[in-house]
Protein backbone atom coordinates (compact mmCIF):
# COMPACT_ATOMS: atom_id res chain seq x y z
CA UNK A 1 0.00 0.00 0.00
CA UNK A 2 2.88 2.39 0.87
CA UNK A 3 4.35 2.02 -2.72
CA UNK A 4 0.87 3.07 -4.28
CA UNK A 5 0.27 6.13 -2.33
CA UNK A 6 3.71 7.01 -2.92
CA UNK A 7 3.08 6.33 -6.71
CA UNK A 8 -0.10 7.89 -6.79
CA UNK A 9 1.06 11.16 -5.19
CA UNK A 10 4.14 11.17 -7.50
CA UNK A 11 1.29 10.91 -10.18
CA UNK A 12 -0.72 14.20 -8.68
CA UNK A 13 2.43 16.02 -8.58
CA UNK A 14 3.27 15.36 -12.07
CA UNK A 15 -0.02 16.39 -12.90
CA UNK A 16 -0.02 19.63 -11.35
CA UNK A 17 3.60 20.49 -12.68
CA UNK A 18 2.00 19.67 -16.09
CA UNK A 19 -0.96 21.74 -15.83
CA UNK A 20 1.02 24.67 -13.98
CA UNK A 21 3.79 24.32 -16.92
CA UNK A 22 0.47 24.96 -19.74
CA UNK A 23 0.40 27.89 -18.55
CA UNK A 24 3.96 29.45 -18.85
CA UNK A 25 5.21 30.81 -22.43
CA UNK A 26 8.46 29.01 -23.25
CA UNK A 27 11.04 31.74 -23.16
CA UNK A 28 12.89 33.21 -26.44
CA UNK A 29 15.37 30.98 -27.13
CA UNK A 30 14.60 28.12 -25.08
CA UNK A 31 13.42 24.76 -26.23
CA UNK A 32 10.76 22.25 -24.35
CA UNK A 33 11.88 19.32 -23.38
CA UNK A 34 11.33 16.44 -26.25
CA UNK A 35 9.35 13.52 -24.63
CA UNK A 36 11.08 10.42 -23.62
CA UNK A 37 10.81 7.74 -25.96
CA UNK A 38 12.26 4.80 -23.58
CA UNK A 39 8.75 2.95 -22.83
CA UNK A 40 8.63 2.34 -26.60
CA UNK A 41 9.44 -1.16 -28.11
CA UNK A 42 9.90 -1.53 -32.05
CA UNK A 43 6.94 -4.02 -33.09
CA UNK A 44 7.69 -7.31 -33.63
CA UNK A 45 8.04 -7.78 -37.51
CA UNK A 46 7.87 -11.70 -37.44
CA UNK A 47 4.66 -13.06 -39.30
CA UNK A 48 2.13 -13.82 -36.48
CA UNK A 49 1.90 -17.40 -37.84
CA UNK A 50 5.73 -17.42 -36.89
CA UNK A 51 5.33 -15.92 -33.61
CA UNK A 52 2.54 -18.49 -33.10
CA UNK A 53 4.49 -21.58 -33.78
CA UNK A 54 7.07 -19.99 -30.99
CA UNK A 55 3.82 -20.31 -28.86
CA UNK A 56 3.50 -23.71 -29.06
CA UNK A 57 6.81 -24.60 -29.43
CA UNK A 58 7.06 -22.98 -25.61
CA UNK A 59 3.58 -24.86 -24.49
CA UNK A 60 5.44 -28.19 -26.08
CA UNK A 61 8.13 -27.45 -23.50
CA UNK A 62 6.16 -26.05 -20.42
CA UNK A 63 3.74 -29.12 -20.72
CA UNK A 64 6.41 -31.80 -20.82
CA UNK A 65 4.98 -33.14 -24.42
CA UNK A 66 6.78 -36.68 -25.81
CA UNK A 67 7.29 -37.70 -29.37
CA UNK A 68 4.26 -39.09 -30.08
CA UNK A 69 1.43 -37.28 -28.05
CA UNK A 70 -1.25 -35.23 -28.93
CA UNK A 71 -1.46 -31.62 -28.64
CA UNK A 72 -4.78 -30.07 -28.25
CA UNK A 73 -7.35 -29.60 -31.65
CA UNK A 74 -7.10 -26.68 -33.50
CA UNK A 75 -10.42 -25.31 -32.60
CA UNK A 76 -9.16 -25.64 -28.95
CA UNK A 77 -5.50 -23.88 -29.66
CA UNK A 78 -6.90 -21.18 -31.74
CA UNK A 79 -9.27 -19.69 -28.82
CA UNK A 80 -6.64 -20.44 -26.11
CA UNK A 81 -4.05 -18.05 -28.59
CA UNK A 82 -7.15 -16.03 -29.43
CA UNK A 83 -6.34 -16.24 -33.19
CA UNK A 84 -8.42 -17.56 -36.14
CA UNK A 85 -7.70 -21.11 -36.70
CA UNK A 86 -6.04 -20.48 -39.93
CA UNK A 87 -3.67 -18.81 -38.42
CA UNK A 88 -2.95 -22.19 -36.06
CA UNK A 89 -3.07 -24.01 -39.40
CA UNK A 90 -0.30 -21.98 -40.73
CA UNK A 91 1.90 -22.20 -37.78
CA UNK A 92 1.28 -25.85 -37.46
CA UNK A 93 2.32 -26.33 -40.95
CA UNK A 94 5.51 -24.17 -40.80
CA UNK A 95 6.25 -26.29 -37.31
CA UNK A 96 5.26 -29.96 -39.69
CA UNK A 97 7.85 -28.43 -41.95
CA UNK A 98 10.56 -28.39 -39.59
CA UNK A 99 9.78 -31.69 -38.77
CA UNK A 100 8.60 -31.00 -35.18
CA UNK A 101 4.57 -31.33 -35.57
CA UNK A 102 2.83 -34.23 -37.61
CA UNK A 103 -1.04 -33.14 -38.71
CA UNK A 104 -2.58 -36.29 -39.15
CA UNK A 105 -5.90 -34.90 -41.06
CA UNK A 106 -8.96 -35.97 -39.32
CA UNK A 107 -6.77 -37.13 -36.19
CA UNK A 108 -5.06 -34.45 -34.92
CA UNK A 109 -1.72 -32.69 -34.05
CA UNK A 110 1.35 -35.17 -32.95
CA UNK A 111 4.47 -33.97 -31.36
CA UNK A 112 7.39 -35.58 -34.43
CA UNK A 113 10.01 -34.71 -32.92
CA UNK A 114 12.05 -32.24 -29.72
CA UNK A 115 12.60 -28.75 -30.88
CA UNK A 116 16.15 -28.87 -29.51
CA UNK A 117 16.89 -32.22 -30.76
CA UNK A 118 20.26 -32.28 -32.62
CA UNK A 119 19.76 -34.59 -35.08
CA UNK A 120 16.69 -32.72 -36.63
CA UNK A 121 18.08 -29.39 -36.32
CA UNK A 122 21.23 -30.29 -38.33
CA UNK A 123 18.29 -32.20 -40.85
CA UNK A 124 16.56 -28.95 -40.98
CA UNK A 125 19.36 -26.90 -41.56
CA UNK A 126 20.96 -29.38 -44.30
CA UNK A 127 17.43 -28.97 -46.03
CA UNK A 128 17.42 -25.07 -45.68
CA UNK A 129 20.70 -24.91 -47.37
CA UNK A 130 19.60 -27.20 -49.93
CA UNK A 131 16.42 -25.43 -50.58
CA UNK A 132 17.83 -22.64 -52.52
CA UNK A 133 19.22 -25.27 -55.22
CA UNK A 134 15.71 -26.95 -55.38
CA UNK A 135 13.91 -24.11 -56.27
CA UNK A 136 16.76 -22.96 -58.79
CA UNK A 137 16.29 -26.34 -60.32
CA UNK A 138 12.41 -25.89 -60.65
CA UNK A 139 12.92 -22.61 -62.25
CA UNK A 140 15.50 -23.96 -64.80
CA UNK A 141 12.71 -27.18 -65.71
CA UNK A 142 9.65 -26.23 -65.37
CA UNK A 143 9.84 -22.83 -66.84
CA UNK A 144 11.25 -24.64 -69.95
CA UNK A 145 8.22 -26.87 -69.60
CA UNK A 146 5.55 -24.74 -69.68
CA UNK A 147 7.37 -23.07 -72.74
CA UNK A 148 6.94 -26.53 -74.39
CA UNK A 149 3.19 -27.26 -72.88
CA UNK A 150 1.92 -24.15 -74.74
CA UNK A 151 3.44 -25.21 -77.93
CA UNK A 152 2.83 -29.07 -77.88
CA UNK A 153 -0.73 -29.15 -75.74
CA UNK A 154 -3.88 -30.78 -76.40
CA UNK A 155 -7.13 -29.82 -75.99
CA UNK A 156 -7.11 -33.44 -73.48
CA UNK A 157 -4.19 -31.63 -71.81
CA UNK A 158 -6.00 -28.38 -71.16
CA UNK A 159 -8.87 -30.11 -69.64
CA UNK A 160 -6.84 -32.01 -67.04
CA UNK A 161 -5.18 -28.74 -65.96
CA UNK A 162 -8.15 -26.71 -65.78
CA UNK A 163 -9.64 -30.18 -63.45
CA UNK A 164 -6.65 -29.90 -61.48
CA UNK A 165 -7.48 -26.12 -60.70
CA UNK A 166 -10.82 -26.63 -60.24
CA UNK A 167 -9.67 -29.15 -57.54
CA UNK A 168 -7.48 -26.80 -56.21
CA UNK A 169 -9.82 -24.01 -55.72
CA UNK A 170 -12.15 -26.36 -54.49
CA UNK A 171 -10.00 -27.46 -51.72
CA UNK A 172 -8.69 -24.08 -50.75
CA UNK A 173 -12.64 -23.00 -50.46
CA UNK A 174 -13.16 -25.57 -47.82
CA UNK A 175 -10.27 -24.58 -45.73
CA UNK A 176 -7.47 -26.38 -47.17
CA UNK A 177 -3.88 -25.91 -49.04
CA UNK A 178 -4.65 -27.19 -52.17
CA UNK A 179 -1.79 -29.13 -52.29
CA UNK A 180 -3.46 -32.20 -54.38
CA UNK A 181 -4.65 -30.05 -56.87
CA UNK A 182 -1.23 -28.12 -57.69
CA UNK A 183 0.97 -31.33 -57.96
CA UNK A 184 -1.86 -32.35 -60.51
CA UNK A 185 -1.35 -29.24 -62.49
CA UNK A 186 2.18 -29.28 -62.39
CA UNK A 187 1.85 -33.22 -63.66
CA UNK A 188 -0.45 -32.25 -66.43
CA UNK A 189 1.77 -29.48 -67.77
CA UNK A 190 5.10 -31.52 -67.66
CA UNK A 191 2.72 -34.27 -69.58
CA UNK A 192 1.95 -31.50 -72.09
CA UNK A 193 5.52 -30.90 -72.91
CA UNK A 194 6.03 -33.95 -74.42
CA UNK A 195 9.50 -34.10 -73.03
CA UNK A 196 10.37 -37.44 -71.41
CA UNK A 197 13.82 -36.72 -70.74
CA UNK A 198 12.81 -33.25 -68.29
CA UNK A 199 9.85 -35.46 -67.19
CA UNK A 200 12.49 -37.58 -65.97
CA UNK A 201 14.02 -34.98 -64.23
CA UNK A 202 10.90 -34.17 -62.83
CA UNK A 203 10.44 -37.14 -61.56
CA UNK A 204 13.76 -37.19 -59.36
CA UNK A 205 12.93 -33.81 -58.26
CA UNK A 206 9.44 -35.48 -56.74
CA UNK A 207 10.17 -35.57 -53.10
CA UNK A 208 12.10 -32.13 -52.19
CA UNK A 209 9.23 -30.24 -54.65
CA UNK A 210 6.49 -31.45 -52.42
CA UNK A 211 8.63 -30.09 -49.69
CA UNK A 212 8.48 -26.65 -50.91
CA UNK A 213 4.81 -26.93 -52.25
CA UNK A 214 3.48 -27.21 -48.54
CA UNK A 215 6.10 -25.10 -47.43
CA UNK A 216 4.65 -22.48 -49.92
CA UNK A 217 1.17 -22.88 -49.55
CA UNK A 218 1.50 -23.43 -45.32
CA UNK A 219 1.91 -19.12 -46.08
CA UNK A 220 -0.61 -16.66 -44.69
CA UNK A 221 -2.47 -15.71 -47.74
CA UNK A 222 -0.52 -18.12 -50.15
CA UNK A 223 -3.03 -20.81 -51.39
CA UNK A 224 -5.53 -18.66 -53.17
CA UNK A 225 -2.45 -15.99 -54.70
CA UNK A 226 -1.00 -20.02 -55.85
CA UNK A 227 -4.10 -20.55 -57.13
CA UNK A 228 -4.39 -17.41 -59.08
CA UNK A 229 -0.34 -17.68 -60.60
CA UNK A 230 -1.29 -21.11 -61.76
CA UNK A 231 -4.12 -19.67 -63.61
CA UNK A 232 -2.07 -17.41 -65.69
CA UNK A 233 0.54 -20.33 -66.63
CA UNK A 234 -2.88 -22.03 -67.81
CA UNK A 235 -3.67 -18.99 -69.79
CA UNK A 236 -0.20 -18.60 -71.06
CA UNK A 237 -0.30 -22.33 -72.33
CA UNK A 238 -4.03 -22.49 -73.28
CA UNK A 239 -3.07 -19.53 -75.25
CA UNK A 240 -0.35 -21.00 -77.12
CA UNK A 241 2.28 -18.54 -76.17
CA UNK A 242 5.45 -19.81 -74.95
CA UNK A 243 6.96 -16.97 -73.88
CA UNK A 244 3.85 -15.80 -71.70
CA UNK A 245 3.37 -19.52 -70.34
CA UNK A 246 7.62 -18.97 -69.35
CA UNK A 247 7.11 -15.70 -67.19
CA UNK A 248 4.01 -17.36 -65.53
CA UNK A 249 5.64 -20.03 -64.62
CA UNK A 250 8.94 -18.05 -63.74
CA UNK A 251 6.71 -15.42 -61.16
CA UNK A 252 4.95 -18.66 -59.67
CA UNK A 253 8.29 -20.34 -59.00
CA UNK A 254 9.72 -17.29 -57.69
CA UNK A 255 6.80 -16.86 -55.40
CA UNK A 256 7.29 -20.22 -53.70
CA UNK A 257 10.53 -19.35 -52.99
CA UNK A 258 9.44 -16.92 -50.36
CA UNK A 259 9.00 -19.79 -47.55
CA UNK A 260 9.68 -19.63 -43.80
CA UNK A 261 12.02 -22.65 -43.78
CA UNK A 262 14.21 -19.81 -45.92
CA UNK A 263 13.66 -17.30 -43.06
CA UNK A 264 14.52 -19.36 -40.70
CA UNK A 265 17.61 -20.15 -38.89
CA UNK A 266 18.25 -22.36 -36.06
CA UNK A 267 18.20 -21.34 -32.00
CA UNK A 268 22.17 -21.71 -32.29
CA UNK A 269 22.94 -19.96 -34.92
CA UNK A 270 23.39 -16.00 -34.08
Amino acid sequence: MFHLRENSAAAVSAVEADVSGRGTRVGTGQRAARPSTDSLRAPDRRRLYEQLADRLLDYIEVTGLAVGDRLPSERDLAEALQVSRASVRQATVALEVRGTLEVRHGDGIYLASMPDDPGRLMELMTRRHRLPEILEAREALETQLAALAAARRTDADIDTMVKALDAMAADIAEGGLGEEGDRLFHEAVTVAARSPLLAEFMAALAAPIAETRRSSLGEPGRPPRSLHAHQRILDGIRSGDPAAARQAMRRHVKMVADIGLLRWSSPDQP
